[in-house]
């Protein structure tokens, strides 16, 4: 074992919501390139470095000096594709970061930043500064490829494409007195994918994820996503204090995290297996880095996004704490007794007049009794507890309304007070806090 000192410190991208934010790289002690434990590990014939993956793949390029790994990123691109497409476990991943010196870590940051900001199981201020950086590439050689001249048609496709990518840069920057903004996944490749992260999901005692549908896209919604995401982060924060306990703390993340449908796939259930893949993976990165200090999960998701989320908790490989879904055309599973919700904390609300729920086209309606979920209103009325006025959500797209009863209620769900939502009835599930 060889101790390393010294803590390089990487620095981050200034932008509207702060200061440069920077990630130090802590001096730990690692192994001398050992695998497994036993095993040392060397570096192989680079050639040979395509036909690697998974962790294998890993630790080869923390064996390559910077200027090989970088030429071999440029020229095997799909290599690291690969790598995401089929991500590896998140404790792997932490495992593996935790043995690299910092600077293995550092060469790895600057030369494939892709792959690391996209890595569940690494720190998220690391994956925000790479996702940063790849992000601000990417617009740079497409403005670039703008300015020098292209043809007509190639002119359409590059401009589509970087309004897509600035979409994405204009969601990060938080207006002032909101919470910081932090990208923790990106995908440049159109129609795109990223989640963004409000507030601070290291150290956050509740986490939100929000889950969209059909017709969801970065280029067209990733603002508006994260608009809501700060929304629900401040109804969760004024709940908090209002039920004093104001020291707690949230984060809500703005998940398009997988290629939402539209209509000529949305009948397939293809797009639902691998945004249930994709969650799986990112909540299971959050549970590993948190270790013995667990937030309470919850997940709240819409349309095709509850489908993708519903399978995902079907197969168990990970537990949240609570569940919420709207506007939901179906479910994997029978009944709440087969998600992996602690608790049978898993919550359905349906709009008036959308046309979607009810509709149970991907298995069982969720809404139905036999389910044993939790009905929440969305109706709109006043507030049990504020005596304020709440609004109402009709049609499919209403769910998320500031100001609505809909968002009060998923605002309670995500803190743990799951029996002060208010249900179709008008009155509160449980009379009495839990």
């Amino acid at each position: 074992m060889s101790a390393l000192s010294g803590s390089p410190v990487i620095t981050g991208i200034t932008d509207a919501s702060g200061p440069v934010r920077q990630v130090d790289i802590a001096p730990i002690t690692v192994p001398e390139f050992t695998h497994g434990g036993d095993t040392r590990l060397t570096p192989v014939d680079v050639a040979l470095l395509p036909s690697l993956g998974g962790r294998a793949l890993l630790d080869q390029f923390s064996l390559l000096p910077a200027a090989a790994l970088s030429t071999f990123v440029q020229d095997h691109p799909d290599a690291i594709s690969r790598l995401l497409s089929t991500p590896i476990a998140a404790r792997e991943v932490s495992n593996w970061w935790g043995t690299m010196s910092p600077a293995a870590r550092e060469k790895l940051l600057t030369t494939t930043p892709q792959l690391i900001g996209n890595l569940d199981g690494l720190p998220y201020g690391t994956r925000d500064l790479a996702n940063r950086a790849y992000l601000g590439a990417a617009i740079a050689r497409l403005e670039a490829k703008l300015s020098t001249g292209v043809g007509r048609g190639m002119n359409v496709e590059v401009t589509n494409h970087l309004h897509m990518l600035t979409q994405i840069d204009h969601a990060l920057k938080a207006k002032a007195g909101d919470p910081v903004r932090t990208l923790v996944s990106l995908d440049t490749v159109s129609p795109g994918r990223a989640a963004i992260v409000v507030g601070d999901l290291a150290s956050a005692d509740y986490v939100s994820y929000l889950i969209p549908g059909m017709f969801f896209t970065i280029d067209g919604q990733v603002d508006d996503w994260a608009n809501t995401a700060t929304t629900l982060y401040q109804d969760q924060a004024s709940w908090l204090a209002r039920l004093g306990e104001a020291s707690k703390t949230v984060a809500t993340v703005a998940w398009i995290g997988y290629q939402t449908p539209h209509l000529l796939n949305v009948g397939s259930l293809t797009l639902a297996d691998e945004g249930a893949g994709y969650l799986t993976s990112a909540i299971e990165g959050l549970q590993t880095l948190r270790g013995a200090s667990q937030p309470y999960v919850s997940v709240m998701a819409h349309s095709y996004g509850s489908t993708a989320a519903l399978i995902a908790l079907q197969r168990g490989d990970f537990q949240v704490d609570a569940l919420a879904v709207v506007g939901s055309p179906g479910s994997s599973a029978q009944n709440v007794s087969g998600l992996a919700v602690r608790s049978g904390n898993v919550y359905v609300g349906e709009a008036g007049w959308d046309p979607v729920v009810n509709s149970a086209f991907y298995g069982s309606d969720p809404g139905a009794a036999s389910y044993g979920a939790h009905r929440m209103s969305v109706a709109g009325g006043v507030d049990a507890i504020t005596s304020a006025l709440l609004g109402a959500s009709y049609g499919h797209n209403e769910y998320f309304r500031p100001g609505s009863e809909s968002m009060r209620n998923l605002a309670l769900i995500g803190i743990d007070e799951g029996g002060l939502v208010m249900d179709d009835g008008g009155t509160m599930i449980a009379a009495e806090r839990r």
